[in-house]
């Protein structure tokens, strides 16, 4: 005030320290804010007053989880009389409450990860797409990797079920695409690939796993049993990618694609596109990636089966039939995730179709009838029927029924079954 009689206002603030806002508010205000008057009252009635406790605490606290939008909604039928005016009061009174009453929220963590650093792998079914092949329906999967600092993806399509096959050629051909390798590799726990296996086949293989992640120098990581969000920058990212499929397909006009290879090529294009969108990123992260080893490491596994009179083998229970001529000799089989490749000795005589077991846990099979030349299969009277069924489905072969056995044989192919078929 003493610099206030000898200076104007401007500078009498500035000589003070004051700002020339607070200068104003003295100059027209010289009170202390202990003899202001209190702060204001509501300018008009609270329109929650009569509702709060008998209505909107009870909700809340009968139903924690329910959106402010369900209990104004509800609040509006009750009382038509209200406007839509009184929506942002309700959702900041809920607000407030609940940080004062209400439940506990999941903390979380944000994860910082480096370029380089992270790489992860994981299968998501893709059954409920409705994709078709030729007009059958395809049961299959998507192995998918990704990036978890750039967002690089890739995806593969899984005709079986989840398996070190399956995740082994799927895991080196988005290495050898990206053209680098990340310092550590997590998966889940690989529950499924190890279902049906015993104790030893489950040692076995997860040396392999290890083995596989040694020949990149990779550190294998995997996330708990059940607890998906440890591997959370995959599983977000499977809804993102199914989508975006969707999406595709919806575009596309049609779900069904000619053969696999044709899908395949869809899928393809479809993450190319959506790598190149963060090519940016990608290129950062690649040039601190490890480099590639001279060569891929095998992506199937061997094993070795002997051929019984039956003129088949069982794998993985599911039997497979071969030419006769192979009954009795050993036969040395890679396990690919959609075929089988058979060699004797080391010359490759055929290769089969992957099959699955039944769902019952029954044994499947995979039966080329084309090998059962005059090939006799005893079985109960009462199974005939079945079998008989199926082989009418099968035009170009005729079956003798006895009491006791069916006895196919190659014929011409004919227009119409007959009774004895």
């Amino acid at each position: 005030m003493r610099e206030r009689q000898t200076h104007t206002l401007i500078v009498a603030a500035a000589k003070a320290g004051f700002s020339t806002a607070t200068a104003y508010r003295i100059k027209d205000d010289p009170s202390l804010p202990s003899q202001k008057r209190t702060t204001r009252e509501r300018r008009r009635p609270d329109p929650l007053a009569t509702i709060w406790d008998s209505e909107v605490v009870v909700m809340l606290k009968a139903a924690p989880g329910l959106r402010p939008v369900a209990i104004f909604e509800e609040i509006r039928r009750r009382h038509p009389e209200l406007g839509d005016t009184i929506r942002r009061t309700l959702e900041r009174r809920i607000r407030a409450w609940r940080a004062l009453h209400g439940a506990e929220r999941e903390v979380i963590f944000r994860q910082e990860h480096p370029p380089g650093r992270l790489g992860l792998s994981d299968f998501t079914d893709m059954g409920d797409l409705a994709v078709t092949v030729a007009g059958a329906p395809l049961i299959h999967r998507l192995y998918h990797f990704r990036l978890a600092y750039s967002g690089f993806a890739y995806a593969h399509v899984v005709l079986g079920g989840e398996s070190f096959v399956a995740l082994a050629e799927g895991l080196q051909n988005a290495l050898w695409a990206l053209g680098g390798v990340p310092e550590q590799h997590r998966s889940d726990s690989l529950s499924a690939a190890f279902r049906n296996l015993d104790a030893d086949a489950e040692v076995d293989l997860t040396r392999r796993y290890d083995d596989l992640c040694a020949h990149y120098a990779m550190t294998p990581t995997r996330n708990n049993a059940g607890v998906a969000h440890e591997n959370g920058s995959i599983e977000g990212p499977h809804g993102h990618l199914k989508k975006a499929v969707e999406d595709a397909l919806l575009m596309r006009g049609s779900r069904d694609f000619e053969d696999i290879a044709a899908w395949r090529r869809f899928i393809d294009e479809l993450v190319g596109r959506r790598n190149a969108a963060r090519a940016k990123q990608i290129d950062q992260e690649r040039a601190v990636l490890r480099p590639l080893p001279p060569r891929r490491t095998a992506d199937y596994e061997e094993v070795v089966v002997r051929v019984t009179s039956s003129s088949g083998f069982l794998l993985r229970k599911v039997f497979y039939s071969v030419p006769s001529r192979l009954i009795g000799h050993q036969l040395r089989v890679r396990l690919y995730d959609d075929r089988l490749e058979c060699f004797l000795g080391a010359t490759a005589i055929m290769t089969l179709a992957r099959g699955r077991p039944h769902p019952s846990g029954k044994h499947g099979h995979v039966v080329d009838y084309h090998h059962l030349i005059r090939a006799k299969i005893f079985m109960p009277k009462r199974a005939l029927s079945t079998k008989v069924e199926s082989a009418r489905a099968a035009s170009r072969w005729r079956c003798s029924i006895s009491s006791t056995a069916i006895s196919f044989f190659h014929v011409r192919p004919m227009p119409a079954p007959s009774r004895r078929c």
